[in-house]
């Protein structure tokens, strides 16, 4: 068996998290004592061990306390200690609650995660953020959590469906955004096709990459006290948007893009953001399949929502607007312009 290929490392207080492309026969530990999965990932390992594996429901219905509850009740007749491993097999959802799990069993066990979507690839399983949706509000309980390690398979992306592919591609492209470099959207953009056929090669790259922009911004603010809360753009009107529909009709992906281009409109609204690059961003979007057409929800329902978002300072909603590439801006807004980009 080849050694799994180290692909980045976030240094915090703590530790070292350390991330890794790996191949299918490598991605779930031999020491496991407790393995997470969804109904979907669980047949990916047949193999598993049963005794020691939960499946939750897939979907974001599963991100929850009862989820969490089933875990914990696992790990307990398990007998497992503080040094027992937990390892979540699976997209965001399982990620984020196998995460929460591990972090308040014992104040804190070992773990693993093992993403298998595009979107918990490169964004939902890095950077130790946990949590589920709670009263209706998107990721309103969590914890600061970081996996010792990521092992991340990109083979696994070939049995993706495209909705969920797709979904993926939007924080990619968020990635890219940020990211001072452009070699990242270079990537999405001129090698479309290939991406979108999801080749080996090109995937391994983009998978790279984006992971990149994403270790380098924690390391520097594990804790979201600055430079971090970049990594939330599009998300103030993106999660505002799953909250209102329940988290039934967007997916988080769909949603975050659709985000993205209302921040594009808002910073251009307050003369933050250049025309010219906006609408290249806006290209791109529209190329990756994303819906730019203003959801069928109340747009007092999307504001009631960002009004509960978790992101408020001083009881005021900030957003991340962009310059250009590579130069978000983190701002109040006042709220005529935030009701003219919903269209209140």
């Amino acid at each position: 068996m080849r050694a799994m290929e180290h692909i980045a490392q976030i240094e915090y207080s703590e530790g070292l998290s350390n991330i890794y492309l790996a191949s299918k026969e490598e991605i779930l530990p031999d020491n496991t004592d407790l393995a997470v999965f969804d109904g979907n990932t669980a047949a990916l390992i047949p193999e598993r061990n049963p005794e020691r594996s939960i499946a939750l429901p897939p979907g974001e219905a599963a991100k929850n306390w009862q989820s969490v509850e089933r875990i914990i009740n696992r790990a307990l007749s398990l007998s497992m200690a503080r040094d027992s491993l937990m390892v979540g097999f699976g997209g965001g959802v399982v990620t984020d609650v196998t995460a929460f799990a591990a972090s308040i069993y014992m104040r804190g066990c070992s773990l693993i995660l093992v993403p298998t979507t595009l979107l918990a690839m490169i964004d939902a399983s890095i950077g130790g953020k946990t949590g589920f949706d709670y009263g209706g509000v998107k990721n309103l309980l969590g914890t600061f959590y970081m996996a010792g390690e990521v092992r991340i398979c990109p083979e696994l992306l070939k049995t993706l469906p495209e909705d969920q592919f797709r979904s993926g591609m939007s924080e990619v492209i968020k990635h890219a955004l940020l990211d001072s470099s452009t070699e990242l959207l270079d990537l999405i953009t001129n090698e479309k096709e290939a991406v979108l056929n999801r080749d080996s090669l090109v995937l391994r790259r983009l998978i790279t990459l984006a992971v990149k922009v994403k270790t380098d911004i924690v390391s520097e603010d594990f804790k979201e006290k600055g430079k971090r809360a970049f990594l939330n753009l599009g998300h103030t009107f993106g999660h505002a948007l799953e909250s209102a529909t329940n988290f039934s009709r967007w997916s988080h992906g769909d949603a975050v893009a659709w985000g993205i281009l209302r921040s594009l409109e808002l910073g251009e609204r307050l003369g933050i953001t250049d025309k010219v690059w906006a609408e290249k961003v806006r290209k791109i979007i529209t190329e990756y399949g994303f819906d730019i057409v203003t959801p069928q929800v109340a747009a007092g329902e999307i504001k009631k929502a960002m009004n509960d978002d978790k992101k408020k300072k001083n009881g005021r909603l900030r957003f991340v607007m962009m310059k250009s590439q590579g130069e978000p801006v983190l701002k109040e807004v006042p709220e005529k312009d935030i009701d003219a980009v919903l269209g209140i």
